[in-house]
């Protein structure tokens, strides 16, 4: 299985779980980032420290820490 943070830029997924806490997953949701949604990586940091990711038309960075708990398939 396959995690955002895992992706590079350019690519689009799907998105298949989110393993986080009750806190971060109601913020992701907030975003539109749910089951079955389809998200795609915009850029990364410099350090690879955070990542731009685009769903629903909208941009929202996020830790990598923070993508590595959100399953994808390609």
């Amino acid at each position: 299985m396959m995690t955002l943070d895992q992706l590079h830029k350019g690519d689009t997924a799907t998105i298949l779980q989110i393993d986080a806490d009750k806190a971060l997953k109601s913020r992701l949701n907030a975003f539109g980032m749910v089951k079955g949604a389809s998200i795609s990586v915009g850029a990364f940091s410099l350090a690879k420290s955070t990542m731009e990711v685009v769903i629903n038309h909208s941009k929202i960075a996020l830790r990598t820490s923070e993508a590595g708990k959100i399953q994808v398939s390609q």
